[in-house]
């Protein structure tokens, strides 16, 4: 830190490194790709009852053990594969977590099949298109839930997703930009605040960045 005073947000210690970057890359910018909509919200899920960093030290596995979090494959899971993951000691070995993993990839293919918005458009809906920007001084001062996570809780749950309580749905929020809670003095708070679009222009630019992620996967 060459002396300079840290003022990024209270809970990323610069000292954990793979912490840290999360926040200083990934956290609060908006999220406006489908299907990295659809592995955040499985992740936060899995993270239900554990802290997000210690599913954070896992990603890399969660991401090989669940084929790059493709849905169509997710959602063809035989029995002897959730077997396999619960054998798996780089993940959270959660049969519960895992067959409602296999279930919300079911619920992620319909809400694309069925609804024009897909399922960004459907989550950013809930904040009518554009963050929600709190001036935090301390990051203690947010929120678990909030109307708008509950109100995309009780949706996704009645389109049959699962672990999508109202508290995970904000930490989503927070995490894919939706909801800008890095503390008032943290530069993350203005940056990723600049990164917000439109939700039809940005949704264009994610779908047309696909067919090269896909192939990346």
């Amino acid at each position: 830190m060459t002396g300079q005073a840290d003022t990024a947000c209270a809970w990323a210690p610069p000292d954990d490194v793979l912490y840290r970057r999360y926040h200083d890359e990934e956290w609060g910018v908006p999220e406006y790709d489908d299907r990295a909509l659809f592995e955040k919200l499985i992740l936060d899920g899995f993270q239900a009852g554990l802290s997000w960093r210690t599913i954070l030290y896992k990603r890399e596995n969660f991401r090989r053990a669940f084929d790059g979090f493709d849905p169509e494959r997710i959602a063809r899971y035989t029995p002897k594969k959730v077997e396999r993951l619960l054998r798996d000691d780089g993940i959270i070995r959660s049969r519960t977590k895992i067959e409602a993993a296999i279930g919300n990839a079911k619920a992620f293919l319909k809400v694309m099949e069925t609804r024009p918005e897909g399922f960004s458009g459907l989550l950013w809906g809930f904040v009518d298109g554009r963050p929600i920007v709190r001036n935090l001084a301390n990051h203690k001062s947010a929120p678990a839930k909030t109307r708008e996570s509950e109100a995309a809780a009780k949706a996704l749950k009645s389109l049959g997703f699962k672990f999508c309580g109202p508290v995970i749905v904000y930490a989503f929020m927070q995490a894919t930009g939706m909801a800008n809670d890095h503390e008032l003095r943290c530069p993350r708070h203005k940056a990723v605040q600049k990164l917000a679009r439109p939700i039809a222009t940005a949704r264009r630019a994610a779908q047309a960045a696909k067919p090269s992620s896909r192939k990346k996967a």
